[in-house]
């Protein structure tokens, strides 16, 4: 709330609550820096409070505020006091904005200001009231109220032990027949506001206030006493809260700690930041005894806030890099601030939500203190932590952190960024070892703590437990380590230099970033293999097969393809190799839907003599040379008329051989060879 108008409103009317009008009838009205809050401090010998003999004081009135907008709001006041303790025969008290002191009563009176180097000059109360001066009769005491400087044109103003002291000395005197009884009535206030030293607020005010002590013949302190919002406190609550009051031969100083009980402490925000600020209505209270021992008692009432602060959190990474989790703590936080939402690297999420999706956030209290604190824990597998590597091995998590805070009971939000960071170094990807066995490859890794950030793959796909055993490797894979075995013939073999005694045969596998699918290391392991029977369908169209043509006695030398211009390029007793393209030496195409098919067929020449089983063995015995490609993967064969494969195809042998028991009587059977060596994903 923020009036632009105050005003009272009892049985009379209304009444503004101006500076002047305040000072006068006893009133002090403020803002406080906690939003929505106001005050209003009535003296007991205020206007429009009904008091009963002195002791019992009723106030029974509207506030009437007036915001910036113009909307009226009105609040009952109703309050009866009574009187906690006798009053002393002489008081003083200390408002914000007025002097008040009152005495045992007597009848009718007139008032001289004593001023250093003026005369004094008796006006009537009504005189004085002029000036902007009090005096009030109640039924058994008489009550003075002065403003502060400058509208006090009867005070003065003293500089006591480095406190500035506003004084006031009127002179009450009334004629009583030929008796005249006067009262020299000297008022002094310590006009200190206090101060904020960073960490907390301190008062100050002189241990004797010379002008009232001088004013009065042998007045000396006699107990000094400080509490809160008007009620003195005892001693062990003064220390349990942590106030000090150090009293001194010249001055008095009381301190209070920031955000102690019995202030009062508010958070909110200002320009997305977090702001603070804390507020302690003082009051103090000192009593004097003069040579006869009557009592004059002093007191004050002193609202004291520090300034607007900002109020800094506290990030703190915890991560432990062996845990592999974040750990961030946010701290300094009031029990008036609640954490609703988080955004890590973009991802939003409510508290809720967090929990669900295996962030944790957990609320801690801070020790010895009213702050509590936001601890959150997030894995670095988590998707939404980025992630980066370096070549040079470095690994690199971080996580950008804004958090999203309410100020209760409001729920005004602000945010706070944050980012932390986690490193390692000498972060390599997996490292392949091969062996080269009689008929397969052997491949070994050895299991390290982040290798869970690459994935092993075998050309386009991934090395799976599945991918293994269609394609017929042997895989085994544990806590500590990986072995593959690849056999001879597998896919994913490349083959080159093939002849009748050896060709080498070479498997690559490789470590690759998952996201990207870059590859981060690879091994291509080649090894030397003995030939016995082989067919290799290249990517570029070229087929090299490797067989045996004797089953049937033919003769090596005298093999031919469909093309009989297309001879073997190497033969021994029994084997033959061929090298072709698919698109020469007779070779034949058929394409169905999915698939084209290449084959072609090894003829042989024949020592058997006999005309007749000459031709019975070349109408039966044939080797079908097959190889088959995908169809899709043969784009640029239809494109540009140029053969290029994306895999290597499917080669078979087929060899078709007569058994004959029973030569003479021409009884015979067909016994089919297959030998296939296939490149299929």
């Amino acid at each position: 709330m923020c009036p632009d108008k105050r005003g009272l409103e009892d049985a009379d009317g209304v009444h503004p609550i101006t500076k002047q009008y305040g000072s006068e009838c006893g009133y002090m009205f403020s803002i406080l820096p906690l939003p929505g809050h106001v005050e209003l401090r009535a003296s007991y010998f205020s206007c429009h409070t009904d008091n009963q003999d002195d002791e019992v004081f009723t106030f029974s009135f509207n506030l009437i505020t007036t915001a910036a907008s113009g909307v009226e709001t009105t609040y009952a006041v109703n309050a009866t006091c009574f009187l906690p303790l006798p009053w002393s025969p002489r008081e003083v008290s200390c408002e914000e904005n007025y002097m008040e002191a009152h005495s045992s009563a007597t009848s009718t009176w007139q008032v001289m200001f004593q001023q250093e180097g003026q005369q004094l000059i008796p006006m009537s109360f009504s005189e004085a009231r002029e000036l902007g001066y009090v005096f009030h009769l109640t039924q058994g005491r008489l009550v003075f109220r002065s403003p502060y400087t400058p509208r006090s044109v009867m005070g003065s103003v003293s500089m006591i032990n480095g406190s500035v002291v506003e004084v006031v000395h009127p002179i009450l005197f009334s004629r009583q027949r030929w008796v005249v009884m006067m009262v020299d009535w000297i008022v002094a206030c310590s006009t200190n506001e206090g101060m904020y030293d960073g960490a907390g607020l301190v008062w100050q005010t002189p241990t004797l206030l010379s002008p009232l002590v001088s004013g009065l013949s042998g007045l000396e302190s006699s107990k000094i006493s400080m509490g809160v919002d008007g009620q003195l406190l005892d001693e062990p609550i003064t220390a349990e809260r942590g106030y000090s009051l150090d009293i001194s031969d010249t001055t008095v100083q009381i301190s209070i700690p920031f955000n102690a009980a019995g202030g009062y402490r508010k958070s909110f925000v200002k320009d997305n930041m977090y702001h603070e600020f804390y507020v302690v209505r003082l009051y103090y209270e000192q009593i004097f005894l003069d040579d006869c021992g009557v009592e004059t008692r002093l007191r004050l009432h002193r609202p004291m806030n520090t300034p607007l602060l900002i109020q800094h959190l506290s990030i703190i990474n915890q991560t432990v890099l062996e845990d592999r989790v974040f750990t961030v703590y946010l701290g300094n936080l009031y029990y008036d601030v609640d954490l609703v939402a988080v955004k890590l690297n973009g991802h939003n999420f409510t508290i809720l939500e967090a929990t669900k999706s295996g962030l944790i956030i957990t609320t801690v209290p801070q020790p010895n203190s009213n702050l509590h604190a936001y601890i959150l824990r997030l894995p670095f597998e988590d998707a939404a932590v980025h992630k980066l590597y370096s070549p040079e091995g470095l690994l690199q998590f971080s996580m950008d952190i804004n958090y999203t805070l309410v100020i209760l009971p409001q729920e005004e939000p602000f945010y706070y960024l944050a980012s932390v960071v986690a490193q390692f170094n000498d972060v390599f990807p997996p490292v392949f070892k091969g062996v080269c066995n009689e008929k397969s490859i052997s491949f070994q890794m050895s299991h390290k703590p982040f290798d869970y950030l690459w994935e092993v793959g075998v050309g386009p796909y991934i090395l799976t437990a599945n991918l293994a055993a269609k394609r017929g490797y042997i895989m085994q894979n544990d806590s500590k380590s990986l072995t593959l075995e690849v056999p001879l013939f597998s896919v994913g073999y490349t083959y080159k230099d093939i002849n009748l005694k050896q060709f080498y045969g070479s498997f690559e596998i490789h470590s690759r970033l998952p996201k990207t699918l870059e590859v981060k290391s690879s091994l291509a392991k080649a090894c030397l293999f003995q030939t016995t029977e082989v067919i290799v369908c290249s990517t570029e169209g070229v087929v090299t097969v490797v067989t045996d043509v004797t089953l049937a006695g033919a003769e090596p030398n005298g093999t031919f393809l469909l093309d009989s211009t297309c001879r073997p390029q190497e033969t021994d007793g029994t084997r033959v190799l061929f090298s072709f393209g698919l698109h020469t030496c007779g070779t034949r195409v058929q394409v169905d839907h999915q698939h084209v098919t290449y084959e072609n067929e090894i003829n042989v020449e024949h020592k058997i003599r006999s005309a007749l089983v000459a031709l019975m063995f070349s109408s039966l015995f044939r080797i079908t040379v097959r190889c088959v490609y995908p169809l899709s993967d043969l784009y640029k064969l239809f494109a540009y008329w140029r053969f290029d494969a994306d895999s290597p195809g499917v080669g078979t042998i087929l060899t078709r051989v007569p058994v004959t028991t029973h030569l003479s009587t021409h009884h015979q059977k067909t016994v089919d060879l297959h030998n296939y060596f296939q490149h299929r994903p």
